[in-house]
């Protein structure tokens, strides 16, 4: 009888243990508690350290379990996911506590009466006193005319643009390298020099009092311009060369080809690209208090005088209050939330239309 069929005395294990599935969380919860009890009994309970505490003892404790249960590579394992899960968590937190503040606040503030009404501040002369009226449809109605003619001259310009780049222009021609550099450049300019800009342009053209809706608008569209061409250079690019090729083949034109074939294919993309843009330049400050300046009067005409929009708002409303400084913080946050609300909107609006305009599988 060879060695090798000699009967071994202990069965050979293929497997390693494994740990149960509901160790993770309920290890959590046991080092959560623990922390918190150990907190709250040598002298108070703090919020930071006790999440820190939490996280490192819980990665130790369930990186040497794993080890000795499982194996080392398990345990690897467990413990990498754990700090992407914390490096998540981490990341969403500021996120969730500033919505949760904002919704907060301005839910208390938000009503018919604040979004349909001209807020601001009158002299009353039976009590001779400054009453502040809370409202904030001046200010609706600038953002949606500022971001409305920034986004009419943005959206052609852009596209326009990006035809060019991908469907005319060769790699090597000079032109293509320079729009391609500036819009480089433009895309990483501070908003602040945009508004400076818009504000030095209307200067030259009209004079010092240049604050107006339309110098706002041409401050978004510097901003905006590098995002749309940029987004939907990146959509042609993704179409088919078979479908251009196929078009030429039958003798369509070229110019029919894209606006028939490759602006189509592409349609879903670049309208989220446009609706994405506008979402990013609708709550930018600096730029619009720099050209268009700040007012609590009802301005609808982007020709002719300062106009207000939520952004500057709130910026105004809390960092420069009135005499009534609760209801100007009020204000505040009153357009801080219609302000985030418009942003949702915007950004339902550009999946909306993706899933409208994707192309369809069978």
């Amino acid at each position: 009888m060879t060695a090798s069929a000699v009967p071994s005395s202990a069965p050979l294990a293929l497997t390693s243990g494994q740990l149960p599935r509901f160790i993770e969380p309920a290890l959590l919860v046991g080092v959560a508690v623990v922390i918190a009890a150990v907190q709250l009994l040598f002298g108070g309970f703090n919020l930071a350290v006790w999440l820190i505490l939490t996280a490192v003892i819980y990665l130790i404790a369930i990186g040497v379990g794993s080890a000795i249960v499982e194996n080392r590579r398990k345990a690897v394992d467990r413990i990498v996911r754990g700090l992407v899960t914390a490096a998540f968590l981490l990341a969403l937190a500021p996120l969730v506590s500033t919505l949760w503040t904002v919704i907060s606040k301005g839910l208390a503030v938000v009503n018919l009466q604040f979004i349909t009404q001209v807020g601001g501040s009158s002299f009353d002369p039976n009590t001779l006193e400054v009453v502040a009226t809370a409202g904030a449809w001046q200010a609706i109605t600038g953002t949606l005319i500022i971001t409305g003619i920034a986004a009419l001259i943005s959206v052609p310009v852009g596209v326009l643009a990006a035809v060019y780049l991908v469907e005319y222009a060769l790699p090597t021609n000079p032109l293509r390298r320079t729009i391609t550099f500036l819009v480089d450049v433009m895309t990483g300019i501070p908003s602040i020099v945009a508004g400076l800009f818009a504000f030095s342009l209307f200067s030259l053209i009209v004079g010092p009092k240049a604050f107006s809706g339309f110098s706002a608008s041409i401050a978004l569209c510097v901003l905006m311009i590098p995002i749309v061409i940029r987004s939907t250079e990146e959509m042609l690019r993704l179409v088919p060369a078979d479908l251009r090729e196929a078009s030429l083949a039958l003798g369509v034109p070229r110019s029919a080809t894209i606006v028939k074939v490759v602006l189509r294919t592409a349609a879903s993309g670049i309208i989220t690209g446009v609706v994405l843009a506008v979402a990013r330049v609708v709550g930018e400050t600096a730029p619009i208090f720099i050209a268009a300046s700040f007012t609590d009067n009802f301005n609808s005409n982007p020709f002719e005088g300062p106009m207000q929009t939520l952004p500057v708002m709130a910026y105004t409303a809390y960092s420069f209050p009135g005499q009534d400084i609760d209801a100007s913080q009020a204000n505040a946050w009153g357009a801080a939330f219609l302000l985030v609300v418009l942003v949702v909107i915007f950004n339902l609006i550009a999946r909306i239309v993706a899933a409208l305009f994707a192309p369809k599988t069978r």
